[in-house]
């Protein structure tokens, strides 16, 4: 008999329930382990429930879970029951936990009204933490059944504070970017540790530049935001974030959101504390949702300790990268792609004839065609399927590219290339010696398809091939480099063709 057997048997004995059900909970979380169970439960579901009228608090908790984890429809009304009559109050959201997994929606008034009544009904302190997880698990029941109430973004003309995130080593071209738009939109324009810090009375211009990854709003509170939950929660609360939601948003309370905390470690206890902290502190006005949700609170990590917060909003539609609907692991992500190519603009010629050896899903090639318009564009890949998500792509950005599925060394053409652009593949695998060879015949195939005076524009974490190649080819010139991410050793080459 296997494990599931084992304590399949134990039940129905009536052995050490209270543990039984609990590691019944941990073996079922496999899909298939779930369906060996639920076939030795067939014709027994009747056990379980009764287990919800066990005289141990811990076992009807125990029993609830896992019925929700099951799915037991049948076992809804037993569930109701039960929640009703419970007077433990830590066994109460479990319950709740469990009917959220089912298929309740013809008692979503009861839910309603249980969820109000919670709100409104004054709690002693020790008792608030278990109030809290059961007005949560109420929220998310009635999420799951209406569905999230979307509010609309309006604060397009309020006067804003932005981060605009940005890589750390080159956050001047973010910079030069923003001061592209012009000193009528942009009050202020500097940089940040993080990328750059904009304060204008309009957002849309902001949200159309393509070298910045993301748009945080700062959040300012009246302290550092400490690792301690009911703290970082009351400041989040006090700060403006409310007055800024319903300011910019149309539609009522409750707004959802997530929690991110970006740090040296995780802080999943932390995050799970600080959610039901707010949600609290909000009187449910903010609500925190992993699935549906609209907005997110980042924590950022300084050395301290403490946590800097931003707001990050997801109402705000960002449609620069939507021709972007397909990747692989290892695509380069199109801010990136975006400032690489801002980097070497200076070195670019109108209506050039551009060629990506290594194209992926094609994002370097329309970063390109964006920024200064091409006349042929040609991206070539050994992984096929990168090709067929590389020509979706280009359509989606209205791009006219000739993708090819072929190894670069093997590629002919009958004329040649102002400029080959391409984001060089990562070691993976190979040893040394095999990228140092690749190396050598990549510039090797490259000379044969450049025309005089054509440039190459590589983006590479191997600085030491690349200037090896350059020592022994010397009809290559190194015109510019910048370092890109010093921690990884990625740089930009403009490497230039001797006439």
């Amino acid at each position: 008999e296997n494990m599931l057997e084992n304590e399949f048997h134990k039940l129905v004995e009536k052995q050490e329930i209270r543990s039984t059900l609990s590691q019944i909970r941990s073996e079922i979380k496999e899909p298939d382990m779930r369906e060996e169970f639920l076939k030795l439960l067939a014709g027994k579901e009747s056990m379980l429930l009764a287990f919800l009228t066990d005289e141990d608090a811990k076992t009807r908790k125990n029993a609830a879970l896992l019925i929700g984890d099951l799915k037991l429809e049948q076992a809804k009304d037993a569930l109701l029951a039960a929640y009703q009559k419970e007077t433990t109050l830590f066994v109460k959201s479990s319950y709740l936990t469990a009917l959220g997994k089912l298929d309740v929606r013809e008692n979503l008034e009861f839910f309603q009204t249980r969820l109000e009544t919670l709100k409104n009904q004054p709690a002693a302190e020790e008792e608030k933490k278990h109030r809290n997880e059961e007005i949560r698990e109420l929220n998310q029941i009635v999420l799951n059944i209406e569905g999230m109430k979307k509010h609309s973004f309006t604060g397009f003309s309020v006067p804003h504070e932005m981060l605009l995130l940005t890589n750390r080593e080159q956050r001047e071209v973010t910079l030069s970017e923003v001061k592209e738009i012009g000193a009528s939109v942009q009050r202020k324009a500097e940089l940040h540790p993080l990328g750059v810090l904009v304060f204008s009375k309009e957002i849309i211009p902001f949200t159309k530049l393509r070298t910045y990854r993301e748009l945080l709003f700062p959040i300012h509170t009246s302290d550092k935001v400490p690792m301690k939950a009911e703290k970082a929660a009351e400041l989040l609360w006090e700060s403006e974030l409310y007055a800024f939601l319903t300011e910019c948003h149309k539609g009522e309370a409750p707004f959802y959101f997530r929690l991110e905390v970006k740090g040296k470690e995780p802080r999943t206890e932390f995050v799970k504390k600080l959610g039901m902290a707010l949600e609290a502190a909000s009187d449910w006005k903010l609500i925190n949702s992993t699935t549906d949700y609209e907005l997110e609170i980042r924590l950022i990590e300084t050395k301290d300790g403490n946590f800097v917060p931003f707001l990050k909003l997801y109402t705000l539609q960002m449609k620069r990268f939507a021709y972007r609907k397909n990747a692989i692991a290892m695509s380069i992500h199109p801010a990136n792609a975006a400032m690489l190519m801002y980097l070497a603009k200076p070195y670019m010629k109108e209506h050039a004839q551009i060629l990506d050896p290594c194209c992926g899903v094609g994002t370097m090639l329309i970063e390109r065609d964006i920024l200064v318009p091409a006349r042929e564009k040609y991206g070539i890949d050994i992984f096929g399927d990168a090709i067929e998500m590389a020509r979706e792509n280009a359509a989606f950005a209205g791009e006219k590219i000739n993708f090819i599925h072929r190894d670069y060394l093997d590629f002919k053409h009958d004329y040649k290339f102002d400029e080959i652009i391409t984001n060089m593949p990562v070691r993976g695998k190979k040893s040394k010696e095999e990228l140092d060879a690749f190396y050598a015949a990549f510039f090797e195939k490259s000379r044969s398809l450049l025309a005089k005076d054509g440039i190459i524009i590589m983006y590479s974490n191997e600085v030491g091939f690349v200037k090896k190649q350059l020592r022994l080819q010397p009809c290559y010139r190194l015109l510019q480099e910048y370092c890109i991410r010093k921690k990884d050793s990625y740089y930009l080459f403009i490497i230039g063709m001797k006439g």
